[in-house]
């Protein structure tokens, strides 16, 4: 009878072990998963702000440090539809004649394809709970010529919130960032 309760206790003993076993290979797995869900979101977030940087870049030469100046950017600015045609007169086909034809709003232009995109959400890190995407914006010297940069970033800890927070201080998981205001790129960490 003792054999058969020892046993009884050492299987369980052995489940819950199992249990445990099986939970520490798991709890990685998870956030792993989660944390590449979140990445996704956030990387698309950071790449609306990248378009939205460089068509305001196009039409003022600069970028801007404000979300406040992008999201009226993309509410009020306009893009003009150009027709442009070769020069009937010019045989070498080198000269155009352009042509505005009409206007088109910037969130029409670079969102207007995408159901429920919010335009004031463009500032905010998803799953931060209203975090903002840290925005910077200015000018550098590359080969003696001044040159506008930018930079987007959604800390860590602010996208991946809510998560176990050992392992978002692993060294792996990283800051998403776009651009960068040490070199005239507009390229992001994840790329």
């Amino acid at each position: 009878m003792k054999i058969k309760i020892i046993q009884i206790v050492l299987l369980i003993g052995i489940a819950i072990l199992a249990y445990f076993v099986w939970e520490t290979i798991q709890t990685p797995v998870r956030f792993n998963k989660e944390k590449d869900s979140r990445s996704e979101v956030v990387i698309q977030n950071l790449k609306d702000i990248r378009s939205v940087q460089q068509m305001y870049k196009a039409l003022n030469d600069t970028f801007t440090p404000s979300f406040d100046t992008l999201i009226k950017f993309m509410t009020e600015g306009q893009i003009p539809v150009v027709n442009i045609i070769f020069d009937p007169s010019d045989t070498t086909l080198t000269k155009t004649i352009n042509d505005t034809i009409a206007f088109v709003s910037v969130a029409d232009s670079l969102f207007g394809s995408r159901n429920g995109f919010v335009i004031n959400d463009i500032q905010y890190i998803p799953f931060s709970q209203g975090v903002k995407f840290d925005l910077d914006a200015g000018s550098i010297s590359k080969g003696g010529v001044m040159v506008p940069v930018f930079m987007a970033m959604a800390k860590k800890e602010d996208y991946l919130k809510g998560m176990d927070k050992a392992l978002i201080r692993n060294p792996s998981v990283k800051d998403l960032i776009v651009g960068s205001m040490s070199e005239p790129s507009t390229d992001g960490n994840w790329e």
